[in-house]
């Protein structure tokens, strides 16, 4: 990979950045393809983040891709949103072209292809999930699995309440029934669960695990957990030694990045084996 004043420049902006991966990921596309750009990562605090984002747009970025916290204000700063962006309210990608500023939201299409590659199609069609978690993750969530077919999709969250908001803000915009309650209601929901996609950060690094028995779901259910660090939470551990069908967050991590390099970059990537080794020896290289 060379870089000259004519490569294409896009970055990941965060706080903190280091945890991102999309360096890693962007630069492996970036050399296999032999492409004259970078990726930069771009530390930007809560204050400072309308001033960075018009600072590398200015610079010639090609755009950025949004990572915690700022992706509810990259949502406010765009001139257009696309359908995932506005459904979920927030943008993981920002393309830049002249002075405008288009919001993408891509998590949801990269979940979605994640599964789609896992199961090998869709089965899914006309049955019923199971979503943990209503936060900013569940919306992009909830869209995927509306993506499906399901026909009813359980929200259930530590706090009932924001469940049942979530179900009702998003009702009108989803074919499938929203169910909301309480991780409570667990049992009642995953009998005849099909799919169970944890959005929470539960089990990821230090995080504690959901408290949930998995005795209950059908044995042909799939178990999807959204964290990738570690690469088999505790959640898919004991949903493979169940014999269930796991599907971790790396999945998603990487088909959620393929828009985003093709808005870059002018070229569609693949996600390949190599990808998916250069990015766990990625992981395997964070401290402890």
């Amino acid at each position: 990979m060379s870089l000259t004043g004519k490569g294409r420049i896009a970055g990941v902006v965060g706080w903190p950045v280091t945890h991102s991966l999309s360096p890693v990921l962007h630069g492996h596309w970036l050399k296999e393809y032999k492409l004259d750009g970078a990726m930069v990562p771009l530390a930007a605090t809560r204050e400072d983040f309308a001033a960075v984002i018009d600072g590398v747009r200015r610079a010639g970025f090609k755009g950025v891709n949004v990572t915690v916290p700022h992706k509810e204000a990259a949502f406010a700063l765009a001139h257009s949103l696309d359908k995932g962006a506005r459904i979920c309210g927030a943008v993981n990608l920002l393309v830049f072209d002249g002075d405008k500023m288009e919001g993408r939201n891509t998590d949801h299409s990269g979940l979605h292809v994640s599964i789609v590659k896992a199961m090998d199609g869709n089965p899914f069609k006309g049955k019923t999930a199971v979503l943990l978690g209503a936060g900013g993750a569940a919306r992009g969530a909830i869209l995927a699995l509306d993506s499906f077919g399901f026909s009813q999709v359980h929200i259930l969250n530590r706090d009932g309440a924001r469940a049942k908001t979530l179900a009702a803000n998003l009702a009108t915009e989803i074919e499938a029934k929203l169910i909301a309650g309480g991780l409570n209601d667990w049992n009642s929901s995953a009998d005849n669960a099909a799919l169970v996609v944890n959005s929470t950060s539960a089990g990821m690094d230090s995080n504690p695990s959901l408290d949930i028995d998995l005795s209950v779901l059908p044995k042909d259910a799939a178990v999807c957990d959204i964290v990738y660090s570690p690469l088999e939470t505790k959640l898919l551990k004991d949903a493979r030694a169940r014999g269930h069908i796991t599907i971790d967050g790396l999945g998603m991590l990487m088909h959620q990045a393929v828009p985003s390099f093709e808005a870059f970059f002018g070229v569609r990537p693949q996600v390949t084996q190599a990808l998916r080794d250069a990015l766990v020896k990625a992981l395997s290289a964070r401290p402890s």
